[in-house]
């Protein structure tokens, strides 16, 4: 298929995704960042040349119009990245359900909602890859935050069977467990843990980017990234 190839990144912000994006940009890819404010990612899209979309990843009809945006801007989508999450912490008997609902909805429906629009079209034009972000709540709960881990074990599930699924078919499917916290620019943190105690987003990004290329012979549908201290 001939043209730039092109990237989404749903759930965008200024950590991973924004490494994500200035990669994706360095290697010559079209961009599209996708948030519900997508007023917040106008500066940094103007600064690599990306386009802003706004987007509730929960809702089926922002979803789709989210994709029905990309169609417009061209005729191949190469890379899908699904970045979403949500949070309802607190003791299991004292939990919002409304609030669990929200979160189970962003983490893992709309995780749904976004492989599903990106697997339809690159099954069409025939390869691709899609790339959802967990973290160590979906491989093991921790107490106090059973919503994230009950949205986070959902999307694991969903990679490991849609990657079982659609690698046949030459759609790339990988699932990125993040254990361990991602350092912010000038993060304060840096200095008490060490300057590597915490996962840089510049280097996660280049593994996501790996996972792009990778070649077929030998691909991987989950991989697991923490700093060398952490324990696990």
């Amino acid at each position: 298929m001939d043209g730039k190839e092109r990237a989404l990144i749903v759930g965008a912000g200024v950590g991973l995704s924004a490494a994500l994006a200035r990669r994706c940009a360095k290697e010559g890819m079209a961009v599209v960042l996708a948030a519900r404010d997508a007023q917040k990612l106008a500066e940094f899209a103007r600064e690599i040349g990306a386009t802003a979309v706004a987007c509730d990843a929960s809702r089926r009809a922002d979803v789709e119009r989210l994709f029905a945006e990309v169609d417009a801007g061209g005729d191949r989508l190469d890379l899908v990245v699904y970045n979403a999450s949500g949070r309802a912490r607190g003791p299991i008997a004292e939990l919002d359900p409304d609030e669990v609902e929200r979160s189970l909805m962003v983490t893992a429906f709309g995780g749904f909602l976004v492989a599903q629009q990106a697997a339809r079209r690159m099954l069409k034009q025939g390869h691709g890859t899609i790339l959802l972000t967990g973290a160590s709540a979906g491989v093991k709960g921790y107490p106090r935050s059973a919503p994230f881990a009950m949205g986070k074990f959902a999307l694991r599930g969903l990679a490991q069977s849609m990657a079982r699924e659609l690698h046949p078919q030459n759609v790339h499917i990988a699932h990125i467990v993040i254990d361990g916290s991602i350092a912010r620019p000038n993060d304060p943190r840096l200095a008490e843990r060490g300057p590597d105690a915490m996962l840089s987003a510049d280097a996660i990004a280049d593994t996501y980017f790996h996972l792009h290329r990778q070649h077929r012979s030998a691909w991987a549908w989950e991989i697991e990234l923490r700093p060398w201290v952490e324990t696990f």
